[in-house]
């Protein structure tokens, strides 16, 4: 599932705050220097002054587009900008002024000193604004991973157009030629992982988040590796010129470095809707933390004194796109379950690319049999109640997963996946999720679960989750589809 970059005014909220909070200071150090240590706001003559400057901004901020291309200016054409724009702001407050035949009731020191204080505010805030989004992108360890697909003898010139931007949400981690015959291990010390026609392997089972297609007219168009790519669950972003025939999946068109683009994928998700899912991640996360402490005290002895050893049980799994990360869980298994895990395969009840056991050996106490003829130790309790994903909401805080989700594999898991089983994976993993919600334990075909999944990510809305997240709390209550 693909982020869409803001857009419009939107796109630049953070310098037109600045803008708006600079042009008010300078006005307030301007008053005081003109009348003395007074509130200039409360004067109504001079608060509807102050009003005027923030309409006359809005105004400029809507009609002159002061911010396009604000990011790749250098100091000289950013400050030339920043003149321009404090000019126009200014002229315009004194028309606004004129008009309405109040000119002369304001001093006009003030008036120069705010135009002048706003010049050297707005240009030193913009500056240091812009370095700090540069420096943060640069360390930043949210970086997408993308796959650069073009011709050998185009790959340099699109690689170098592609990252022609001193801000990137993005790193080029791989290269495919569209020729076959190409023969190159590494391009400007990126590595080539295939051509047109074994580059799916590596994009199955590496971490990719999105794939850059520079279609070639040398070359034909490569229509099947692109729906391809999207029935995988990956983002495709073919350059404009290039579009000849229809792609499947969400549409959007946007820019990429040097080149307008067409972005496809499985589904596609605003800045807000994004937000709000984050916020609501946090929420529960906090949440959940709390009630693993408390857990933590109670549980934490009853699983040591039945197996001695770490309290908690944390395992590499795989993220969105392939992005590895440790998932944390309370124990609930012995602690050489790994190690038994292979002698128990031919028992396993999933049918693909799951492992689920009935009665599983390898759970603590799981030697205690019920009256029901059912395994009754510490293992199993926590398991049927859920309580051993409680220690995953650390996770949700962290970013690696969301409340809702798909599934997160194990690697050996991930390792056998063929290309209609990734698109799973086009979206963070979840506590719980469609799968869960629909009875786990009841569901014993994995293609089943693939098919849930994709099925919540191309309909994905934050409602849909705020379902899922209530039939969640239903089924723990009811313990329904735990085992």
């Amino acid at each position: 599932m693909y982020k869409k970059s803001p857009q419009g005014w939107l796109k630049h909220w953070d310098f037109i705050l600045l803008d708006i909070i600079s042009l008010q200071a300078a006005f307030i150090i301007a008053y005081l220097i003109r009348n003395g240590m007074r509130n200039p706001y409360g004067s109504s003559l001079y608060r509807g002054e102050a009003m005027i400057f923030v309409f006359c901004q809005i105004a400029v901020f809507f009609f002159c587009q002061p911010y396009q291309g604000i990011l790749k200016r250098g100091l000289y054409a950013e400050f030339s900008k920043t003149v321009k724009h404090v000019i126009i702001v200014m002229l315009l407050a004194v028309m606004v002024l004129f008009m309405t035949q109040r000119s002369s009731m304001y001093s006009r020191i003030t008036l120069f000193a705010t135009a002048a204080l706003y010049l050297i505010l707005d240009y030193s805030c913009r500056v240091a604004r812009k370095r700090y989004i540069i420096k943060r992108t640069d360390l930043s360890e949210e970086k997408r991973s993308l796959v650069l697909v073009a011709t050998s003898y185009e790959v340099e010139e699109t690689l170098k157009k592609l990252t022609d931007s001193p801000v990137r949400e993005f790193m080029v981690t791989g290269i495919a030629f569209l020729d076959t015959d190409a023969d190159a291990e590494s391009v400007e010390g990126i590595p080539v992982v295939g051509n047109v026609n074994n580059v799916k392997d590596y994009l199955c089972h590496g971490w990719v988040d999105e794939v850059f297609v520079k279609v070639s007219e040398s070359e034909p168009y490569p229509s099947r590796l692109i729906d391809e790519l999207v029935m995988m669950g990956l983002t495709v972003h073919l350059s404009l010129d290039a579009v000849e025939r229809p792609m499947n999946g969400k549409k959007y068109v946007e820019k990429m470095g040097g080149y307008t683009v067409v972005t496809s994928s499985i589904n596609m998700a605003s800045l807000k809707q994004l937000m709000y899912k984050r916020i609501m991640d946090i929420a529960g996360g906090l949440v959940g933390c709390l009630i693993t402490l408390i857990l933590t005290v109670i549980i934490g002895p009853m699983i040591y004194a039945k197996s001695p050893g770490p309290i908690f049980f944390s395992q590499v799994r795989i993220g969105q796109n392939g992005k590895r990360f440790k998932i944390y869980k309370f124990r609930s298994m012995y602690m050489d379950a790994e190690e038994r895990k292979a002698e128990l395969m031919k028992d396993n009840k999933m049918s693909g690319l799951m492992f689920k056991v009935e009665y599983d050996p390898r759970i603590i106490g799981s030697e205690k049999i019920g009256r029901d003829g059912k395994p009754k130790g510490i293992g199993n309790f926590i398991r049927r109640t859920s309580i051993d994903e409680f220690p995953q909401f650390w996770n949700v805080l962290k970013g690696d997963m969301s409340l809702v989700g798909t599934r997160p594999p194990t690697v050996d898991e991930w390792d056998q996946y063929e290309l209609r089983h990734r698109i799973r994976m086009a979206t963070k993993p979840g506590i719980t999720g469609m799968w869960q919600v629909s009875g786990r334990s009841d569901i014993t075909d994995f293609e089943e679960v693939v098919r849930l999944d994709t099925e919540y990510i191309e309909n994905w809305t934050i409602g849909l989750d705020i379902r899922i997240l209530l039939k969640t709390v239903l089924a723990v209550l009811k313990s329904s589809g735990a085992v």
